[in-house]
Order: C-alpha cells, then structure tokens, then sequence
C-alpha cells in the first residue's frame, strides 16, 4: 500500500491562490485507508476551502485514482465542472496525483498528498514502511525481511557493526534489520543463507521512470521458446 499524509494547509492554500474555482479528487484506496483522501478527507477540504473563499464545483472519490483508463473514464462525470473549474486538487498519492494530470491535459492539478512510502498497516491508523521497490528483491535469502529497506544504511552483507542492544546506530527506535534478519533466519533453520557474500546491490534496476509490459515480456518469452 502506498502510504500519505496530507500537506499543510498553508501549502495547499499556496497552490491554489490564483484558483477560484476547485474540483475535489479523491482515492478510495490507499488515501483513503491512510484517512489522507477518501470521502471524509475530501469533504473535510471543501469546507476548509470554502472557508477560504474558494468555490468547490465538485468532486470525485476514484477507485483508485492510479488506474489510468478507469479514472479517464470516471472523471468524464464530472465533465462540465472540470470545464469550469480552474484547478483540480488531488487527494490521492502522487501516482494518483499524476494519473489524473494525464487525464486533464488543459487544467492545473495541485497534491494535497505527500506521499510517504510503501508499507503496511501494523493497525488502524499506524503505518510501517515495507518496501523500496528496489527491483531486485531480496526477501528470498534474507527470511523475509528487507534489508535495503529496513537497514538505515542498506546494506546487503550486513550488519555494520554499530548496533547495540540490537538497536540501529542510526535511529535507537529502530530494531536492527541484521539482528532481525539472524533471528528469522535461525528461526527456520537457515543461518547459512549469512555465509555467503553476496553482490553490490545494482542499483541500475531502480533507474527512473521504470517500466513493465506484460504483453512485451509475453512476446519475448515465446520468441525465446521458438
């Protein structure tokens, strides 16, 4: 789950200073269980925005904002406010927040969000960071616990050596990722998985904008069967 919180209101207000006129978006996803965009959040901002002066011709909640061809097609029922308004706050994460630019070529869209991280719910409303979509996953040898994100330092042939009381050097409320990863790994009997020395992590895997085709990966992997 992508993780968000919303801006400070100064921010936002900041934004859309020379905007009278504001459609609301939302997401009923990620935004949504972060209480950063769903329906609540987003009613709550057209009355602070009302508040302010501002004219809210209307909005949408989009399930979720991030799947580019449904959102093209959901936005089209709010077609006439969008023609009126002259800015779009979006309420969703910041892929959410970019899905709908591509859909609105002629109008200004503004983030409300700030986008965290990837992670999980540990409980209503508390979120731990999980992943860094790196791509190249290493949960496979280290017993299911990331060290490029749970390691302050990222480190693959770890640990550092600055732990203590199995505390991060770096941050003392952080467990150490190393301490964690031993654990696990004696834990399923796989402690051996720590005596090999393995590559510099290649970062060139999280080279950006990245992309994935699956009709593409498809086409290869019967070109390469032929």
């Amino acid at each position: 789950m992508i993780i968000s919180e919303n801006k400070p209101m100064d921010e936002i207000l900041g934004f859309l200073k020379n905007a009278e006129k504001v459609v609301l978006v939302g997401c009923n996803q990620c935004a949504a269980t972060c209480k950063s965009g769903g329906e609540e959040e987003v009613l709550k901002m057209k009355e602070v925005l009302e508040s302010e002066g501002k004219t809210v011709l209307g909005y949408i909640i989009l399930d979720p904002a991030c799947n580019l061809l449904k959102s093209k097609k959901d936005l089209k029922s709010l077609k006439s406010e969008l023609a009126d308004a002259d800015a779009v706050l979006s309420l969703a994460c910041g892929d959410g927040t970019q899905t709908i630019v591509k859909n609105l070529k002629k109008i200004p869209v503004y983030p409300a969000n700030n986008t965290m991280f990837i992670g999980e719910t540990k409980r209503v409303g508390e979120f731990e960071e999980a992943c860094k979509a790196c791509g190249e996953c290493e949960l496979g040898w280290t017993g299911g616990i990331c060290p490029v994100t749970m390691c302050a330092k990222g480190l693959i042939n770890g640990a550092c050596g600055g732990a203590k009381n199995g505390k991060c050097e770096i941050s003392k409320d952080n467990d150490c990722a190393w301490v964690m990863i031993y654990e696990r790994l004696k834990d399923i009997n796989q402690l051996d998985n720590l005596l090999e020395m393995r590559p510099m992590k290649d970062y060139s895997k999280q080279n950006n904008p990245r992309y994935l085709n699956l009709k593409e990966k498809q086409n290869q992997k019967s070109n390469a069967k032929a």
